[in-house]
């Protein structure tokens, strides 16, 4: 069994720090890179399961502790999976996420101009690595369909969360109550597998 006290949860994003505290054991003192004054590294990687690993690995060597970190984005069916792996860098590029938001929706609609079958199919993609030690990591994935919604839609979210209703949903993540939100996104798929082989997160 790996004893957990404290452990640096390696991302910048502030709804991602958030969510995956929400998810930790409540007794575990979670330290972020604003505390100990660390940047991210680039994300090199091809795929969420290597960017993932690569975050945890960075964190982990400049912090020595137990660090969890992730990668995730927006697969847009009709837009062969994009913005994917690049779904921040596409909000970087737009301005924000609300302008990437409206281009994935202003695309979609485009995509499916004239078509008699529309496909507004998507997916979120969560792949979450706890690094423990040198060379020691764990890494899960959780992945959670649905569809792109016609327009921008409720401000309880972050990230993409306005424009992507959940399968057997009628609402968008940014309108549904947090609570519900993150005890059933992408990122809670990915963390009750890891939580499965490490149960003292």
């Amino acid at each position: 069994m790996i004893k957990i006290k404290k452990i640096l949860i390696g991302t910048h994003n502030r709804g991602k720090i958030k969510e995956i505290s929400y998810l930790l054991n409540k007794k575990i003192k979670k330290i972020t890179p604003f505390d100990l004054n660390l940047k991210s590294p680039k994300e090199t990687g091809k795929t969420f399961k290597t960017n993932s690993e690569l975050k945890a690995k960075y964190f982990f060597r400049k912090a020595k502790i137990f660090t969890i970190s992730d990668d995730s984005g927006l697969c847009v069916d009709c837009l062969n999976n994009s913005p994917g792996i690049y779904s921040a860098r596409w909000a970087k590029k737009y301005g924000n996420f609300n302008n990437a938001g409206k281009k994935i929706i202003e695309l979609v609609k485009n995509k499916n101009k004239n078509k008699k079958i529309k496909n507004y199919k998507a997916k979120f993609i969560c792949s979450l690595t706890f690094y423990f030690g040198s060379k020691k990591k764990i890494t899960t994935t959780g992945i959670i369909k649905g569809k792109i919604s016609e327009k921008l839609l409720g401000k309880k979210g972050f990230g993409y969360d306005p424009i992507f209703i959940p399968r057997g949903n009628k609402v968008t993540f940014g309108q549904m109550a947090k609570r519900k939100k993150i005890l059933m996104d992408h990122r809670y798929l990915a963390f009750k597998k890891l939580k499965h082989k490490v149960n003292t997160l």
